[in-house]
């Protein structure tokens, strides 16, 4: 039998867009989802609302449309979809979003996106220069903050949820390339392979998916 995984996410579950490119990866694995804004009205999700001085986090609801949240209002959200997931009996959970979040008390392993990605990328681009593209410029200022430390950090915004976001990916890689970035993380789990595509096709150099550098690492609990 395959092992299970619980997916927990910043929006509403289910996020077929997201799971289909992490399944490949992952393989005989049965993904079991759950998300932090699950069973909220449009008010509540409206509560959690981002201040000037709130760190901002974007993901997506089930009718498809974006929203952001203050990074502070929905830890404890978080931390609930992770206990339902453990109630559904899953092997390990996995945190797909890759802003910074506290430890969970849990049962069994819980894997964080943001850990998993951070590790990976340090240990592909080292010191060379790294153009950070996020959803939101709201993000810039924490873009430069979280890859910074011994390497240059080029950020830029541009959304995988808006518009033509294929396009708009690949316009932020090439401008990012120009100003001498020599790898692109594409660091949202809302970014897809598609993007990652068009993106490696415009600026030419090595772009980097969340999606599918967490997943293989995941893989290594979940996975068999």
């Amino acid at each position: 039998m395959p092992r299970t995984l619980g997916l927990v996410t910043i929006g509403q579950s289910p996020r077929p867009d997201m799971t289909a490119d992490m399944r490949p990866v992952l393989g005989d694995v049965e993904l079991v989802e759950h998300g932090a804004l699950d069973g909220l009205d449009a008010g509540a999700v409206q509560a959690l609302a981002p201040s000037d001085t709130d760190e901002v986090l974007v993901t997506r609801l089930t009718d498809g449309s974006t929203v952001s949240v203050a990074h502070a209002a929905i830890v404890p959200l978080v931390q609930q979809a992770v206990a339902r997931a453990e109630d559904d009996h899953v092997a390990a959970t996995l945190v797909v979003c890759t802003g910074s979040f506290p430890e969970v008390p849990a049962r069994r392993p819980v894997l964080y996106a943001e850990r998993l990605l951070t590790a990976g990328v340090d240990g592909i681009v080292g010191s060379a220069p790294l153009a950070a593209l996020c959803p939101d410029d709201r993000q810039l200022t924490m873009m430069e903050r979280k890859w910074g430390g011994g390497r240059e950090v080029v950020p830029a915004a541009a959304s995988p949820y808006l518009g033509d976001p294929e396009t708009a990916v690949a316009r932020a890689a090439e401008k990012v390339r120009a100003r001498g970035a020599r790898f692109v993380v594409l660091d949202c789990m809302g970014y897809s392979s598609r993007m990652k595509d068009a993106a490696e096709s415009a600026a030419g150099i090595p772009v980097l998916l969340a999606r599918t550098l967490v997943a293989r690492l995941a893989g290594e609990v979940a996975g068999r």
